[in-house]
């Protein structure tokens, strides 16, 4: 008589049996073109481009979404775990991400009295990211400023003076806006002359980061009664439950930035704005 199937295996106590019938992913190099299925969101579509960690891909009706290269995807139907192709790393090219030219390797410099004071720590972070070898070819430190509100007793505590300039960098900067009454306000008081507060019209400084960068014809517009970092998450299919989610997200926004082509005009004139400022009087004294 023929021995009856054994549904069960040899040892239903074995780890791992309940693994044993699952699909495992398999590494796939991914090419233009390529159909491919997030479960999660069930987004599919073809592949258009990958840069910085993201695979961007377009479904039939044109829509564009972005996604971290690697596990997590489908192929035809299979699991599989996408590989971007090996690529030379592009070469500097003897240029700052500024843009500026690159010079001879320098020992640290003594930091100059003069400061940028910058609100919000990703504006901080991006401004490293982008400008931080002519911060430091100048000398000059970048500082966390917490929030504008208190800008006048930063700006008084500071003491502000020829030789001793100070640079501030805000968020939505615009006319009529609180944060340019404080502004005008700062300009007004003592050292006022010594003080430039330069901003840009976003939101936040994410916005600073051109779309195009994302995949996205533009940045998504988000009701008001929703906090705006949270409402593009979720509008980017990212994670936003807590600040952690958060500080992930702009890290893959951060890491798409290769250099100043990356940002918004209104923010490249702004610190450049910032840097000549803080550097006048040095550059006098050279």
């Amino acid at each position: 008589m023929t021995p009856a199937p054994d549904r069960y295996g040899a040892d239903v106590l074995r780890p791992g049996w309940q693994r044993s019938a699952k699909p495992v992913s398999v590494d796939l190099e991914v090419c233009v073109g390529l159909v491919l299925e997030d479960p999660t969101t069930g987004f599919c579509g073809a592949v258009v481009r990958w840069e910085n960690g993201l695979l961007v891909l377009e479904d039939r009706r044109g829509k564009r979404r972005s996604f971290p290269v690697g596990p997590g995807f489908l192929h035809e139907g299979r699991p599989v775990s996408c590989q971007v192709p090996r690529a030379a790393q592009p070469t500097s090219a003897g240029r700052t991400a500024s843009g500026s030219v690159a010079g001879p390797r320098e020992r640290a410099r003594v930091a100059a009295a003069s400061r940028i004071y910058v609100e919000g720590r990703h504006d901080a972070e991006l401004v490293e990211h982008v400008w931080g070898d002519d911060l430091r070819h100048c000398g000059v430190v970048v500082e966390h400023l917490g929030g504008i509100d208190d800008l006048a007793r930063v700006v008084a505590d500071f003491g502000p003076d020829r030789g001793r300039r100070l640079g501030v960098l805000v968020d939505h900067l615009v006319p009529g806006s609180k944060e340019s009454k404080i502004a005008a306000d700062v300009r007004r008081g003592p050292g006022g002359g010594f003080v430039l507060v330069a901003g840009h019209p976003f939101v936040d400084i994410w916005q600073a980061v051109r779309p195009s960068r994302l995949g996205l014809a533009a940045w998504p517009t988000i009701p008001r009664d929703v906090e705006w970092k949270h409402g593009i998450c979720a509008a980017l299919g990212l994670p936003h439950a807590d600040q952690a989610d958060i500080a992930e997200a702009w890290r893959l926004i951060l890491s798409r930035v290769r250099s100043w082509t990356d940002l918004e005009t209104e923010l490249l004139t702004s610190v450049e704005q910032l840097m000549d400022f803080v550097t006048s009087d040095s550059v006098a004294r050279d």
